[in-house]
């Protein structure tokens, strides 16, 4: 069994990174609510870096001894988690990072990676194959593997933190509508939303192209490795499921909702042209749920989180098409 935390870890660590990130707002939709339902987006694609991931990574790589800073930092990515790790090194003064990241992964993610200062190695020509080609050089340098959200507690707790200053802040939502791809953010949220307001529900969605965290939890078996089926503009939430996640979500989880990609493109069509809000794919897919299944999400005062800002240019343009 793996190492779990509990939200009192999720409050330390955010006792230990809130000097380093942004208190991202939560916002009323303009065209979402009505007489019933308060819809509000927690914009985490305002975060540094342009996404949650920033958290995870500050949490895990602030604690690192001094012989692990020195000798470096590597992770696996499709975008997001590496632009947080690059971001993360910089500021904490770690000089040597490498991010892997598979080959096709958009150009402007790369520009970001670069530009906070890590190395990009492209490998494979899909996450799994880069994962498993990553570890194996991670491993072979001497590198520390910063986890994106697999089995590492500590990146679980530090994306929790977007729970616990939502929840801190806004005690009356009642509803967190969370976007998945491995789960860690939606396991780390639950985590501490919870503890904080026992009845709070949390929603998870994951796209009908690649929904490995919904179909690991209804088969009780761990999908580590889940195939994208067809295309999908959710290029940052495809994957396997997270161990952690994995052995924690069962008890935490109070809805999955699956949707598909003709939703999501309508969704993310919504948010830029109607909420003046540009976002990545992945994240328009809490957008999609509420268009799509209300009575699943449900709640009166519900907070989605927009998990990331970092859009590719060519996708925006043919999904606003």
């Amino acid at each position: 069994m793996l190492q779990e935390f509990t939200g009192h870890d999720v409050q330390l660590a955010y006792e230990r990174i809130a000097h380093l990130i942004r208190r991202t707002p939560l916002e009323d939709s303009i065209y979402l609510n009505d007489a019933n339902h308060r819809y509000r987006f927690k914009l985490e694609s305002q975060q540094l870096g342009k996404s949650f991931k920033v958290r995870g990574a500050l949490n895990v790589l602030s604690q690192l001894p001094a012989d692990q800073v020195a000798r470096g930092v590597g992770t696996i990515s499709t975008g997001n988690h590496g632009i947080a790790v690059s971001y993360a090194c910089k500021i904490l003064g770690i000089e040597n990072c490498v991010v892997i990241v598979p080959f096709g992964t958009p150009a402007n993610k790369l520009d970001r990676i670069r530009f906070y200062g890590a190395r990009v190695m492209q490998m494979g020509s899909n996450y799994d194959e880069a994962l498993t080609l990553g570890v194996n050089y991670i491993d072979c340098h001497e590198l520390f593997y910063v986890d994106p959200g697999d089995r590492d507690p500590r990146v679980y707790a530090g994306q929790g933190t977007v729970g616990y200053e939502l929840i801190s802040a806004h005690p009356t939502v009642d509803t967190i509508v969370v976007p998945m791809g491995s789960g860690g953010l939606a396991t780390g949220v639950a985590v501490a939303a919870k503890s904080l307001k026992s009845d709070v529900r949390i929603v998870g969605v994951q796209t009908k192209a690649c929904p490995a965290v919904a179909m690991s939890l209804a088969n009780g078996v761990l999908y580590r490795h889940y195939p994208v089926q067809g295309k999908t503009i959710c290029d940052a939430v495809v994957g396997g499921c997270g161990s952690l996640a994995f052995q924690m979500l069962p008890d935490l989880i109070d809805q999955l909702v699956i949707v598909d990609e003709e939703a999501i493109v309508d969704a993310l069509h919504f948010m830029v042209v109607e909420e003046q809000c540009v976002i990545e794919g992945g994240s328009a897919m809490v957008v999609a749920a509420v268009h799509e299944y209300p009575e699943l999400v449900g709640g009166s005062d519900v907070a989605l989180v927009i998990t990331g800002g970092n859009v590719d240019r060519a996708m925006l343009t043919q999904a606003l098409s």
